[in-house]
């Protein structure tokens, strides 16, 4: 998912590591966010708790129920989003179900826009957030990293992949954009809660010259794409395998081009609650394992993103 406590946040919330070439395979295309239900379609069918070796680290009641219950933004491809039938896919979804196979339970992953995740956590409504989420030391401590003031008891971060932030604009326009001081005096769209918006607005005070950067923020990474593609601004932000995906997907690749370096990498992580230490410490055992199966790497190679493969699930790795 202030709203930079939330999904992907303050100048720490993009993803760096050269995250590769988004090879997708298929005909995936970039589709408008579901609505506010539940989408069982990204759960495996096959996580009989007898058959799985780590369902017994589960809490009870977790475990009982068979389901982990998933706040996510399901608009942000690769990531997770809806392809054209309207299943949840994506490399989030793809790492659940195969750590679902060794708790013995199903991720049942459920929309929601991106700065409301923790709070949904917070009261809740869900179990865990796994949405693209960047571990910072203000979400792990419920600081808005807007005002510095402390807004929760925060939550814990299971890291499992590494990404940066990176600028996109229509293709062929606006060249004399390469990095984020080149969008003074220019319009920037990104979505609303992100580490992209923490960029702009802090790169903003940074003008001179009279000159700012006017920044409009959506409840969406797509519905900042459709504003840029029409035309509306002159440069869009968001984490680098997404705005990558989006160059090489959006009108046959013809609507947009990457800009400039990543910058601020940092790791993506799946948010706990503080108090609910044991299903913490359920998920880093389960990601431990599809790491040493080598599930773990079919999933990151499957969507093209191996520079941002981690090597060990880290519990609280942001800075």
């Amino acid at each position: 998912m202030t709203a930079s406590s939330t999904r992907r946040t303050t100048a720490t919330r993009s993803r760096l590591a050269a995250v590769g070439s988004i090879a997708v395979a298929g005909a995936l295309i970039l589709t408008g966010c579901g609505d506010q239900t539940k989408d069982n379609g990204s759960g495996s069918t096959d996580t009989a708790t007898s058959a799985a070796p780590l369902a017994d680290k589960l809490p009870k009641e977790i475990r009982d129920k068979g389901v982990i219950k998933v706040g996510s933004d399901i608009a942000y491809a690769p990531v997770e989003f809806k392809d054209s039938a309207g299943k949840t896919v994506g490399i989030d979804p793809d790492l659940a179900a195969a750590m679902g196979k060794q708790l013995g339970v199903t991720f049942e992953f459920e929309n929601g826009t991106f700065d409301s995740l923790i709070t949904g956590l917070r009261s809740d409504r869900y179990d865990i957030a796994m949405s693209a989420m960047t571990d910072t030391k203000d979400r792990q401590e419920g600081i808005d990293s807007e005002t510095g003031k402390k807004v929760g008891e925060g939550v814990d971060f299971v890291d499992y992949f590494t990404a940066g932030v990176s600028i996109y604009t229509q293709k062929g326009k606006n060249t004399d954009i390469k990095t984020w001081s080149d969008l003074c005096g220019k319009k920037i769209v990104v979505q609303r809660g992100t580490v992209s918006e923490d960029l702009a607005k802090a790169e903003a005070k940074k003008c001179t010259g009279g000159k700012t950067i006017s920044i409009e923020a959506f409840d969406n990474d797509q519905q900042a794409q459709t504003r840029l593609r029409a035309g509306g601004a002159d440069a869009g932000s968001s984490d680098f395998p997404v705005a990558a995906y989006a160059v090489k997907t959006s009108g046959g690749g013809n609507d947009f081009q990457l800009v400039g370096e990543q910058v601020e990498a940092a790791p993506y992580g799946i948010a706990v609650a503080k108090n609910d230490t044991q299903l913490r410490d359920a998920l880093q055992a389960a990601l431990e394992a599809i790491i040493a199966s080598g599930e773990y790497d079919k999933v990151i190679k499957k969507w093209g993103v191996e520079d941002g493969a981690v090597k060990e699930a880290t519990i609280n790795g942001g800075k």
